[in-house]
């Protein structure tokens, strides 16, 4: 059996990063370990984010894909959103599948979507013990890794879901 994604976002987290896309170029994001910005991911320009050689690659999304559409190559430049995460923060949430969604209200200062009248929020769903076990010999790509030209294999799971409760549903519904 193929390793889970660890980040898969809604359909509509995924049409709002086009249009920061289109809007700013490449961009990435950094799920914010909390304090100023609660546990917000935060989006920022490609680049614009410094990632830290121990910061960790959660997953890259692949804006080519629809709901339910799993990649059969690397997502390249405006196709792919980088998604990091400290590597302390990813040592306690390295059980957990990360669900990039997008609600109305203001974002954070210093994320993108902040102008756009909607904000980026971190859902999560705790693997179960069969795909713990399938993630147990995948090594977490850091930044310094990152930087010397590694990059993630293409998992052929999709990691788009058409609302957040298909990735994370709410028990009793």
């Amino acid at each position: 059996m193929s390793a889970p994604p660890r980040i898969v976002a809604t359909v509509a987290a995924a049409d709002l990063l086009r249009r920061l896309v289109a809007a700013h170029g490449p961009v990435m994001m950094h799920q914010s370990g909390g304090c100023c910005d609660g546990s917000a991911p935060m989006c920022y320009p490609a680049g614009e984010f410094i990632v830290g050689d121990r910061d960790v690659l959660v997953g890259l999304l692949d804006l080519r894909l629809g709901a339910s559409e799993a990649p059969t190559t690397l997502p390249e430049n405006g196709d792919a959103v980088a998604v990091w995460i400290s590597g302390p923060q990813f040592d306690l949430w390295k059980h957990t599948q990360l669900v990039i969604d997008v609600v109305p209200g203001r974002g954070s200062g210093f994320s993108l979507e902040t102008p756009e009248g909607l904000r980026f929020l971190s859902r999560g769903r705790a693997f179960t013990g069969d795909e713990m076990a399938d993630l147990a010999g995948e090594e977490p790509l850091t930044g310094e890794q990152w930087e010397a030209g590694r990059r993630p294999a293409v998992s052929p799971m999709p990691q788009i879901v058409a609302e957040a409760a298909d990735a994370c549903p709410v028990p009793g519904r």
